[in-house]
């Protein structure tokens, strides 16, 4: 990579002298620094909607040939720029469900709810590290001479660092139960699903209200996101919220409780299961959350050991930005089983991606997909969801910075308030960087400075 820095600066170099190189420039800087860039051809022209008057076109030419878009790339991984951009997104989003905003009303901070965290289960001992009251603690004391079936040792008494690349590494990798990890991922997003409707017959049964009685009463919300942990499988980092019938602007009823919602959560959560198919090939696998459920209030402002609304928007949006690659798995798809063997990748995460390739070439378990989401060890689901009346969208808050970016085009440009509306044909030409403009998106996104200064 080094070698390749003075022959990279020469073309940057050479690229500067060009007469185009000012907006050549500006078409890279734009982008922020974002990594991986879509390229599009073709051209607009923006009409006055009253007269038919064209004010303004431009084309890709005017661009250096091609215009650049960012990648809109979720993870950390792959797309530092665009990932940012996405995780303030996702404090928003999860904030404003908290304490109103963006056309949700601030009576919504009033609601009951509460931060749950949902585990997996165990499939057998991995190494972790352990802390009580400051101390790290033995990672799984044992008494000496204690052995598994197959000889290896039941316990770990080192303390392991922060860092120990032992972690969530399996004590024995065949006492570790693979088939049934894997399996657990495919049906995770399907485990959530059925949370979400026991917790609503739970609160119903509680209160003395029939199913039909407790929709016209209560709207549960939610917004969660998915984590990766060291041993591959993941947790969800959820907030539910009671409101009332219509939503966050309607008030709950009185007996609907931060205390009666935190009971029925923990009362659900043991009750879930789904059976795994291909017991036939597997053995039986009855799936379910793991014993570790932890459930806390949650505060608009500081209130004694509550979570305040910022500190939780600002943990689920953290993780919103992660994904497989944090347990130690790869960015992109599995195509060939013969890729397996060139996997940059720990033991442990090889043998949950090897079990997904087997697992999902098997009639019992063609419809998981688990091939093809092999590289996020089986697990398919979405990262991060929310039910419809939680608060704002996403989409929303894309239009939001759409729309104020298209009002400063149109001051520059000295439209005005004129109505109008943009027509135009784009199509994709590639993506990425030549070595120059990598060069010059890598300073963008070294400085922080969006404008390149």
């Amino acid at each position: 990579m080094t070698a390749l820095l003075p022959k990279n600066l020469a073309a940057l170099v050479a690229r500067a002298s060009e007469p185009d190189f000012a907006v050549w420039r500006r078409n890279i800087v734009r982008l922020g620094g974002c990594t991986n860039p879509i390229h599009l051809v073709g051209g607009a022209t923006v009409f006055d909607t009253t007269t038919g008057e064209a004010l303004f076109s431009y084309e890709s030419d005017v661009y250096g040939g091609r215009l650049l878009t960012a990648c809109g790339n979720r993870r950390a991984t792959v797309c530092p720029t665009c990932s940012r951009l996405y995780r303030a997104d996702t404090y928003q989003l999860i904030r404003t469900g908290l304490v109103g905003g963006k056309n949700v009303t601030e009576e919504v901070s009033g609601h009951p709810r509460v931060f749950v965290t949902l585990t997996a289960p165990g499939f057998g001992p991995v190494h972790t590290r352990r802390e009580r009251d400051g101390q790290v603690r033995a990672c799984r004391p044992r008494r000496p001479g204690e052995c598994c079936r197959h000889g290896s040792p039941g316990g770990c008494h080192e303390r392991h660092t922060a860092d120990d690349s032992r972690l969530g590494e399996p004590l024995c990798p065949r006492c570790y139960d693979y088939a049934g990890a894997v399996l657990w991922q495919a049906h995770a997003g399907q485990l959530w699903h059925r949370f979400g409707l026991e917790l609503r017959r739970e609160i119903a049964r509680r209160v003395g209200l029939s199913r039909t009685e407790i929709s016209e009463a209560v709207r549960l919300s939610y917004a969660k996101v998915a984590e990766y942990q060291r041993r591959g499988l993941v947790h969800f980092h959820a907030v539910i919220r009671l409101d009332g019938p219509d939503g966050p602007a309607s008030v709950p009823p009185g007996w609907a409780t931060t205390g009666l919602l935190a009971e029925a959560v923990r009362a659900v959560v043991v009750r879930v299961r789904l059976v795994a198919p291909g017991a036939e090939v597997v053995g039986p696998r009855v799936l379910r959350f793991g014993e570790q459920v932890d459930v806390r209030p949650i505060a608009a402002f500081g209130a004694g050991e509550r979570l305040t609304s910022a500190a939780v928007a600002g943990y689920i949006a953290k993780y919103a930005a992660k994904g497989a690659e944090s347990a130690g798995a790869v960015d992109g798809r599995v195509h060939h089983a013969r890729d397996l063997v060139m996997l940059p990748v720990r033991a442990h995460v090889l043998r949950l991606i090897s079990t997904c390739w087997w697992l999902g070439g098997l009639p019992p378990f063609e419809p998981l997909g688990l091939r093809r989401w092999a590289h996020m060890l089986g697990y398919g689901g979405h990262f991060s969801t929310k039910s419809r009346r939680y608060s704002t969208a996403l989409t929303a808050l894309r239009q939001a910075r759409a729309d104020h970016r298209a009002e400063e085009q149109r001051t520059a440009l000295g439209i005005g308030e004129r109505p109008t509306v943009t027509v135009g044909q784009w199509r994709y030409a590639g993506r990425g960087y030549s070595p120059e403009a990598a060069l010059l998106a890598a300073s963008v996104r070294e400085s922080g400075d969006p404008h390149g200064a």
